[in-house]
């Protein structure tokens, strides 16, 4: 038993399989070490510095990315069959090398691309932004290949960065979360148009979400708190646009919704008509 043990102890493989084991065990202990820490930096940086989050994870995410890569390095040199194999590929697979090339060109575009990101900052972790037409949410995470971003509805959706950097984004937290929110009123002909816009100003000052954005200069100017204009005389009605401020884009779209309520049952009370399109149908007897 103890010549079997010895002759075991002794086999070249064995310390191979040794030292693969002890390599994949330290990359996932320096993995778990690395997210764990910088998860943990990361949480008091943010709240003592109010520091933007976006370096520090995508920085774990390249140091979790290279440790991976050095333990395979590692294992492919341990396993000398696995190293001759290596260097006979990089040394005489032309096609293969081409044919490696194109597959990873998209990787490659992506990892450029979240750099680039990272850099240049036109998104940040937390911002509100809209891709394009189709998504809008919070950015998530920018890693190495692709950007997650948190929908309205708690979905999450995965772009590629390369899509992030050729797509337009609408990025409503970029440097003033402020934002002017427009809220559309039809009223009838018949309708005062001078009451119509004091009902829309009362409500929507109000509110609390509304924010007085005027500045000092605004204000001793007896600029309205609210600027309400006549934009268009419709078929059927008069359009009257408020320019509504509010401190981010979420708590807009909550006091568009309320307004839209509030506005319309004073209407209602006071006489200011809402229209909407009339038909009128002819019917002709037969001769």
């Amino acid at each position: 038993m103890s010549e079997m043990l010895s002759g075991i102890y002794t086999h070249p493989r064995f310390y191979q399989i040794l030292i693969i084991l002890i390599v994949i065990v330290a990359a996932i202990i320096l993995t778990r070490l690395v997210r764990h820490t910088m998860r943990k930096y990361l949480e008091k940086a943010t709240t003592l510095l109010q520091v933007d989050a976006t370096r520090y994870n995508f920085i774990r995410h390249v140091l979790v990315f290279f440790i991976i890569l050095s333990a395979l390095i590692i294992i492919f040199y341990t396993i000398p069959e696995l190293k001759s194999l290596g260097l006979s590929l990089f040394a005489g697979a032309g096609i293969l090398a081409a044919v490696i090339g194109l597959a990873s060109q998209q990787a490659f575009s992506n990892i450029v691309s979240g750099v680039f990101l990272v850099i240049f900052k036109p998104i940040s972790v937390g911002d509100n932004i809209k891709v394009g037409t189709l998504y809008h949410g919070i950015v998530e995470d920018i890693t190495l290949r692709h950007t997650i971003i948190r929908d309205f509805e708690n979905r999450r959706i995965v772009i590629p960065n390369a899509v992030m950097s050729s797509e337009t984004i609408t990025n409503a937290t970029l440097t003033d979360t402020t934002i002017c929110n427009f809220l559309t009123f039809g009223i009838s002909y018949d309708s005062d148009i001078d009451h119509a816009i004091q009902i829309i100003r009362d409500e929507a000052m109000k509110h609390p979400h509304y924010f007085d954005n005027r500045t000092e200069e605004e204000k001793r100017d007896d600029v309205p708190p609210v600027v309400i204009r006549v934009v268009a005389l419709g078929d059927f009605s008069v359009n009257l646009r408020a320019s509504i401020w509010t401190l981010d884009p979420g708590t807009g779209f909550e006091l568009k919704c309320d307004l839209l309520k509030s506005v319309k049952e004073r209407f209602d009370r006071e006489g200011i008509e809402i229209p909407f399109p009339y038909r009128t149908l002819v019917y002709k007897k037969d001769l």
